[in-house]
C-alpha cells in the first residue's frame, strides 16, 4: 500500500470548491429517476444521460472533483467510442466506483439491513483499478425507527454489523491501492427529531472509527461519507439551516479524527438549496481540521434531469443546469453560496 498516493488522491476528492458527483445509482433506482421525467431506461438511454453530465466541462474542470460510477457506466464507452471514464479523467476530476452490491434483511433484527458485497471484492477492485477507479464506495443503511417487534431502532447489532462491513470494504480497498469512501448513512425518512438523529450518528460514527483501526484502515486514505444531524422529514419541527450546521459541526468534531483528509456529505433526500445552505452554513463556522465538501447525487442531478428529458436537443440545457448546481455547491463549500445567486439563475 502506497500511502503517500492514497493521501494524495483522497485530499484531491476534498480539495477547497469542488465536489465529488454521486453518479451511481442503480439500475432500479435510475429507473425511477427516468420514469419521473418521462423516459424510458435504456442501457442507451442512460449512457447517454451520464454522457451529458461528463461533457459538461465548466462544470466537471472546475466544480467536481470525483465522480462514483455504477458498475455498467464504468465500462460502458461514450457515442465516439472513448470510454466514460476517460471523459472524467480528462476533466480532471477522479473516476471511482460504487462496489457495495446493496441490502439484505438483518437476521433477528426486524426491520434493518445489512449491505452485502464483500465476497470476491478483492477481484473486483483490481479490475475496477485496471480500468481508471481510484477510489470506490461503500453505503450502510442505518434507519431509526420504533421496530416492528416493539423495540427501538436501529440496534446495536444493525450498527456494529454494518461498521465491520465498511471497514473491512476499506482495507480492501486500501491494499488495491483504492481510495475509499466510508459511507454510513443515517436515514432521514422517519418523524424523528434532529437530537434523535445526532445521538444515533455518534453512535454509528463511534462504532465505525473503532471498527477501521480495528482492520488497520488508514485514516490519512480515506473519505468520510456520512448524513448532517438533520430532522426526519416527517418530523412536525423542521431543525432550522444554523440548527443543522451547528449540531452538525459539533458531532463530526466530538467523533471524526483530524487524520482524515475530508468529509463529502450525502444529501439524503434534502431539496437542491436546502443541501447547498447546510453545507455553507458549515463553513461558516470553520476553521475545519478535515475538508468539508458534498458527495451529492439527486441534489446535483435532480435539475439537469429535468432539464434533459431524454431529447438529444435539451443536452445544452441539461449542461447548464448541471453547471449551475455544481457551481452553487462549490461556493457553499467555501462559505461563498448566497441565495440570492439562486434567484438570479432562475
Amino acid at each position: 500500500m502506497n500511502l503517500t498516493e492514497l493521501t494524495r488522491i483522497a485530499t484531491a476528492m476534498v480539495v477547497s470548491g469542488k465536489g465529488i458527483l454521486a453518479a451511481d445509482e442503480s439500475s432500479g433506482t435510475i429507473k425511477k429517476r427516468f420514469d419521473a421525467i418521462g423516459v424510458e431506461s435504456t442501457e442507451e438511454n442512460r449512457r447517454d444521460y451520464r454522457e451529458m453530465l461528463f461533457r459538461a466541462k465548466d462544470a466537471m474542470s472546475q466544480y467536481i472533483s470525483g465522480v462514483i460510477l455504477y458498475d455498467e457506466t464504468i465500462w460502458q464507452d461514450a457515442k465516439d467510442g472513448t470510454p466514460l471514464v476517460r471523459l472524467i479523467e480528462q476533466s480532471g476530476a477522479i473516476p471511482g466506483i460504487k462496489v457495495d452490491e446493496g441490502t439484505q434483511a438483518l437476521p433477528m433484527c426486524p426491520g434493518e439491513l445489512v449491505t452485502v458485497g464483500l465476497d470476491k471484492l478483492a477481484e473486483r477492485l483490481k479490475k475496477y483499478y485496471e480500468r481508471g477507479a481510484r477510489f470506490a464506495k461503500w453505503r450502510a443503511v442505518i434507519d431509526i425507527g420504533s421496530g416492528t417487534d416493539g423495540r427501538g431502532i436501529p440496534s446495536m447489532t444493525a450498527i456494529s454489523v454494518n461498521a465491520h462491513a465498511l471497514a473491512r470494504y476499506a482495507a480492501l480497498c486500501q491494499a488495491a491501492q483504492i481510495v475509499p469512501i466510508v459511507e454510513p448513512e443515517v436515514l432521514m425518512d422517519g418523524d424523528h427529531d434532529i437530537d434523535r438523529c445526532y445521538e444515533v450518528t455518534q453512535r454509528v460514527l463511534n462504532k465505525t472509527f473503532q471498527e477501521l483501526r480495528v482492520q488497520r484502515v488508514a485514516l490519512e486514505g480515506m473519505v468520510l461519507k456520512p448524513n448532517m444531524a438533520i430532522s426526519g422529514k416527517k418530523c412536525p419541527r423542521q431543525a432550522s439551516v444554523e440548527e443543522v450546521a451547528e449540531k452538525t459541526i459539533r458531532l463530526l468534531k466530538a467523533c471524526v479524527p483530524a487524520a482524515v483528509p475530508g468529509i463529502a456529505f450525502l444529501s439524503g433526500g434534502q431539496s437542491d438549496e436546502e443541501a447547498t445552505a447546510h453545507l455553507n452554513a458549515m463553513h461558516k463556522l470553520g476553521p475545519l481540521p478535515w475538508g468539508l465538501t458534498f458527495s451529492y447525487g439527486r441534489a446535483l442531478q435532480a435539475a439537469p434531469q429535468k432539464a434533459w428529458s431524454g431529447k438529444a436537443g435539451n443536452v445544452a440545457a441539461g449542461q447548464r443546469a448541471f453547471s449551475h448546481r455544481a457551481r452553487m455547491n462549490g461556493l457553499a463549500s467555501k462559505g461563498e453560496w448566497q441565495s440570492s445567486l439562486e434567484q438570479k439563475a432562475a
